[in-house]
């Protein structure tokens, strides 16, 4: 079997031993350089059977999978395959089965927390700039930090945030004071947790119902001195309106990892902000994250060469596939 990894910027595929343990059943290649176009993508996987795209970096139309008649498999990195063309990949006999990595969101979220409220960043580019800056930095211990989304990743962050000695509050949209209060969290409405908490938390899934949740009405109900993380998805906040409550202090900062635009465009507003510490999505790509996205998209692959299908989306591809021929 041909396997080809698809995206790798970062060269991190290549040392793992997952990938190792690939090599010895099948040929792998490794491509590490973005593809200008969909036909450069169709020609640089010709003849493979089996490929793992790193995570939403090339989007799987219909139009694309039909330039790849050899294609049998995706283990497609990530917890999910919004960027594929499901229905396509199944009618053509593509199975595509989910490879998750681990959570390094956790730490982000902490290290931004604490990047924001100490002016890390700030005090970084006014060191280079020759200067000594006179900061007043705003510590953890005593705080009140409000998860909204209080499932794997808050409940870490909530488990960090009381070491660091913070009270912790959560809101979410099926979360109950039952299960806040088994992860020694106070469950609070989203209004009272925005109007109590230092700091606002965001680990919530991008759905219709959380897109703009946070809109400018819900972003003036915390308080001026509160600071806001998001590492979850950037349509979930409204970035106009937090735009204009930084400009006017009406919140003492934000840390965000993610964008309703990605890349962020160089023109943003955001970027000239002083309160605003940027992150280009950091959330994921990590050592422990590529170790797992590895791990499992080639068990996925070793399953399916084993005639087994692990994690499978669409196991009717499969039929569809034994019907074509």
């Amino acid at each position: 079997m041909r396997v080809t990894v698809l995206d790798d910027y970062q060269r991190a595929f290549e040392p793992t031993e997952a990938i190792r343990r690939l090599r010895q059943k099948a040929e792998v290649r490794i491509l590490t350089e973005k593809l200008p176009s969909d036909g450069a993508v169709a020609e640089a996987l010709k003849g493979s059977q089996a490929i793992i795209p790193v995570r939403e970096r090339t989007r799987f139309t219909a139009s694309l999978l039909s330039a790849l008649p050899d294609l049998e498999l995706i283990s497609q990195t990530g917890n999910h395959a919004y960027h594929v063309d499901l229905d396509a990949a199944t009618k053509r006999g593509v199975v595509v089965s989910l490879a998750p990595g681990g959570n390094s969101t956790t730490e982000l979220t902490v290290g931004l927390m604490l990047a924001v409220m100490r002016r890390i960043p700030q005090s970084d580019r006014s060191m280079r700039r020759g200067e000594w800056p006179l900061v007043l930095g705003y510590v953890l211990k005593g705080k009140t930090l409000g998860i909204l989304g209080l499932g794997r990743i808050g409940t870490e962050v909530a488990n960090i945030a009381r070491a660091f000695g913070m009270k912790v509050i959560a809101w979410g949209p099926t979360l109950t004071s039952e299960r806040a209060a088994k992860s020694d969290v106070t469950f609070m409405p989203l209004d009272h947790v925005l109007m109590t908490a230092d700091v606002v938390s965001v680990h919530l899934a991008l759905s219709n119902e959380s897109r703009n949740l946070l809109d400018e009405k819900r972003l003036r109900m915390m308080k001026n001195s509160a600071y806001l993380v998001n590492t979850a998805r950037g349509a979930i906040v409204d970035e106009i309106a937090l735009t204009k409550l930084l400009k006017e202090n009406a919140i003492a900062g934000a840390a965000l990892d993610v964008f309703v635009e990605e890349p962020l465009p160089g023109n943003h507003p955001l970027i000239a902000l002083d309160n605003v510490v940027l992150t280009p999505h950091l959330g994921w790509p990590t050592d422990l994250s590529f170790e797992h996205f590895a791990e499992n998209a080639v068990t996925n692959i070793l399953d399916y060469m084993e005639g087994k299908l692990t994690r499978a989306l669409n196991p009717d591809a499969l039929t569809n596939r034994r019907k074509a021929h």
